[in-house]
């Protein structure tokens, strides 16, 4: 009897926006309707201007993650300046051009602000595509959010603006898709570095996005 696949999920997102970048993600893990755990960190630090988010298999996305901040780290030693976030996502769609077909489970995107350029974000995945754009989500809530993104988007935002679009964004995703929840980790990156800006748990966003809520009966 052959064995079914297990089903992975996750929201992550990010956008460009006129003060810098926005990346938020999720914490769940899953296989299939089971809930392996609610706190992953699925926006990984590959350098203080440069952050990748995962979705998809989790042992896939991590060893990869770490094996492109090596070669990041390696560049740098060997040209004096860091890597352009336009060379750090072809390290990893060559990747996953190599492995095509072979099973591997990656969809990520990689966000950061270049000394000459300014502010970039790419999005690779398992089927070798590589495409650079303003907004992206990926994972199994990824459609969610997108509806949320499409109607509060905008390139003036303020940063508290964009964050709170970020966080709505993820809540509404982890609302609606099972395999999706935790907390809800946001960054915010501008020509000084990445930096941290919120961690909420989804539950508590539940009752402030829907405070009527808190008066329904438990059945």
């Amino acid at each position: 009897m052959k064995l079914a696949k297990p089903l992975h999920g996750t929201t992550t997102l990010a956008f460009i926006f006129k003060k810098g970048i926005i990346v938020a993600a999720d914490s769940r893990a899953t296989m299939g309707s089971y809930i392996s755990s609610q706190t992953v960190h699925k926006i990984l630090e590959i350098n203080n201007r440069l952050l990748a988010t995962i979705a998809g298999a989790a042992c896939d996305c991590q060893y990869w993650g770490r094996y492109l901040g090596m070669q990041c780290r390696l560049y740098e030693l060997d040209n004096g300046k860091r890597i352009t976030v336009r060379a750090a996502s072809k390290i990893l769609s060559d990747v996953c051009f190599q492995y095509k077909g072979m099973g591997l489970s990656m969809g990520m995107m990689l966000a950061g602000w270049d000394e000459e350029t300014g502010p970039a974000l790419y999005y690779m995945d398992t089927d070798a595509q590589r495409s650079s754009g303003k907004v992206f989500s990926c994972g199994s809530g990824s459609l969610y959010a997108y509806s949320v993104l499409d109607d509060g988007y905008k390139w003036d935002l303020e940063v508290d603006e964009a964050l709170e679009l970020a966080r709505r964004s993820i809540y509404q995703a982890t609302y609606r898709d099972a395999a999706s929840g935790g907390t809800v980790s946001a960054y915010l990156i501008t020509p000084d570095g990445w930096k941290k800006m919120l961690g909420s748990d989804v539950g508590d966003l539940h009752y402030e996005y829907n405070p009527t809520q808190a008066d329904l009966p438990l059945e």
